[in-house]
């Protein structure tokens, strides 16, 4: 929670090409949690084009700590991951393998933090597959699934040339992905601090 008392959301994901659907994806579900209120972040593309992660070795990149660094601020975290063979990606998977900096943190690894996810892949079948693998990830890290994960098909052409979202199912799902991640973090921060939060009202 920031100086301000806004929860802070973390995007993470998509492709070493910006603008790729699947950071489109994450970036839409991004824009609601902050439309709710919450201060932003995302790390996408090159951001996450980091060295395979090895636990024995301390030394860590520039964008390595800029990641373990946001991800440690923050009260919710969105995921998005390509369907690679069924699977999520080796990138977006590296990087979460990061996340073992924080276990010995006082809230190790995504502990009280809300995980949304989004996986976008050319087929149902890989879709669904990558999603409860991805979702089992964040399972793993001790992060609190939000209750809605969205799988997109990519096939299905629902992001226009410059990333809006052309499908208005999968623009409400990410929408709700977004809201219940941002949402959570406030509820988080008002059982925290009763007392300073029940002095005034969030009108959003």
């Amino acid at each position: 929670m920031g100086s301000d008392g806004r929860p802070f959301v973390v995007g993470l994901g998509g492709t070493t090409r910006p603008g790729s659907s699947t950071e489109w994806a994450v970036r839409r579900a991004l824009a609601q949690a902050a439309a709710y209120g919450a201060r932003t972040a995302l790390f996408a593309a090159r951001d996450l084009e980091l060295p395979l992660y090895a636990p024995e070795r301390q030394e860590r990149t520039a964008a390595a700590l800029a990641l373990v660094d946001a991800l440690r601020r923050a009260d919710g975290i969105i995921i998005g991951s390509p369907g690679y063979h069924g699977g999520v990606s080796g990138m977006v998977k590296n990087a979460l393998d990061y996340v073992e900096d924080l276990r010995n943190d006082e809230r190790p690894y995504f502990d009280g933090r809300a995980v949304g996810c989004i996986v976008c892949a050319n087929g149902w079948q890989g879709t669904t597959t990558t999603l409860v693998a991805l979702r089992s990830i964040v399972h793993a890290l001790r992060g609190w699934l939000t209750p809605l994960g969205v799988a997109i098909n990519s096939g299905d052409r629902v992001f226009a040339a410059d990333g809006e979202v052309t499908d208005t199912d999968v623009a409400r799902k990410l929408d709700l992905v977004g809201l219940q991640v941002a949402e959570f973090a406030w509820q988080r921060s008002r059982a925290a601090h009763p007392v300073a939060q029940g002095s005034s009202s969030l009108d959003l």
